[in-house]
């Protein structure tokens, strides 16, 4: 990967699993990484293993609750205070097979953590995105879904799973979510020939601690499973790190959906523009956004 100096970093999640290998390679490659994240034992932790690890590193952790739009609001705005530049943002965190619950402001969990708190993220720093961004040397925005997302659906009338909750369907609903968000956000950023581009990624089956709210007797299963055919977090950060760095996804080659360093095909739903827009919409009236 190319050197990254003087380019900023805002990763979601960064404290741990592939948001910490993220965060960790980036620091490496001298770029300043902010962690958001919604613990901050965990994350000035990692903060610390990084610095310990590379002297020259320059990463910070900043509270972010994603559960929270006031927490999301809370942490752009001092990031903009800042007058930072802001080149790479990696819509890194999320949470799975959580029971049914609601965040701060009424969303089902998946679709508030993951979804809902990202679009309102990326919405309020587009701005910064698109003034960093250039021609050549674009921003990018990088949504890291997963292949569940090919079993998930988008009920435009039910997207808090009100009608009949389950926390498999849940979680692949939400990675679908993320997925519409990413293409139409692409497709929007090229439409206005802004230098910013907007990809999704899968990093395949990982061994981290999304896996905590699994039934015990299955988690203990899948311990041992994860040990030998999962890929390690560092592993699952290459895909991302490729999508966000690679100078060959610059321009044209940008956008889409990637697995294994590649672009790749995706479900019929995932492309299907009335399904991206009217997510799309519908985002913008809950989040109370013009």
């Amino acid at each position: 990967m190319p050197r990254q100096d003087g380019k900023v970093a805002i990763v979601t999640g960064g404290g741990r699993g592939i948001g910490y290998e993220v965060v960790r390679h980036l620091a490496r490659l001298g770029t300043h990484v902010i962690i958001g994240g919604r613990d901050e034992q965990e994350g000035l932790a990692a903060v610390r293993r990084i610095c310990e690890e590379h002297k020259e590193a320059k990463v910070e952790f900043r509270k972010l609750d994603l559960a929270s739009l006031q927490s999301v609001r809370q942490f752009t705005k001092s990031f903009k205070e800042r007058d930072l530049p802001l080149n790479i943002l990696i819509n890194n965190a999320g949470v799975m097979l959580l029971p049914e619950g609601r965040t701060d402001d009424g969303f089902e969990l998946h679709f508030g953590v993951n979804y809902l708190g990202h679009f309102l993220l990326t919405w309020l720093l587009l701005d910064t995105l698109k003034d960093s961004g250039k021609c050549g040397d674009n921003s990018s925005v990088v949504s890291v879904s997963s292949s569940a997302h090919g079993i998930g659906e988008i009920r435009l009338n039910d997207l808090n799973c009100r009608q009949h909750y389950s926390a498999h369907a849940a979680y692949c609903n939400s990675k679908l979510a993320q997925l519409l968000f990413s293409s139409h956000l692409h497709q929007e950023l090229q439409l206005g020939g802004f230098p910013v581009i907007s990809c999704a990624v899968d990093p395949g089956m990982v061994d981290t601690a999304l896996y905590h709210h699994l039934w015990t007797p299955l988690r203990m299963a899948q311990s041992l499973i994860a040990r030998l055919l999962f890929r390690t977090p560092a592993e699952g950060a290459a895909t991302v790190l490729s999508a966000a760095l690679s100078p060959a996804l610059n321009g044209d080659c940008g956008g889409g959906y990637w697995a294994n360093g590649r672009r790749e095909m995706t479900t019929p739903p995932s492309f299907n523009p009335q399904l991206q827009r009217g997510l799309w919409e519908v985002s913008i009236q809950l989040l109370g956004l013009q």
